[in-house]
């Protein structure tokens, strides 16, 4: 796994983890820090959303293969 994908990975982790404190709590974390909808939050939310498309291939790498 190189650098880009586990930026990726990591980004998605922490989008996962601002969609569940939304599901259970009604927060939106990202929106608490860099105000609803802001420029700040919508780039934030742009590069999740690159990162989660970046994780994609993931399901089609053999990580074993030592690549």
């Amino acid at each position: 796994m190189n650098i880009i994908q586990k930026s990726a990975l990591v980004l998605t982790i922490i989008g996962a983890i601002n969609w569940g404190l939304i599901g259970l709590f009604n927060f939106d974390l990202v929106a608490a820090i860099f105000g609803t909808m802001s420029i700040w939050s919508r780039v934030i939310y742009t590069i999740v959303g690159i990162a989660g498309i970046v994780n994609i291939m993931l399901l089609f790498v053999d990580l074993d293969d030592g690549r």
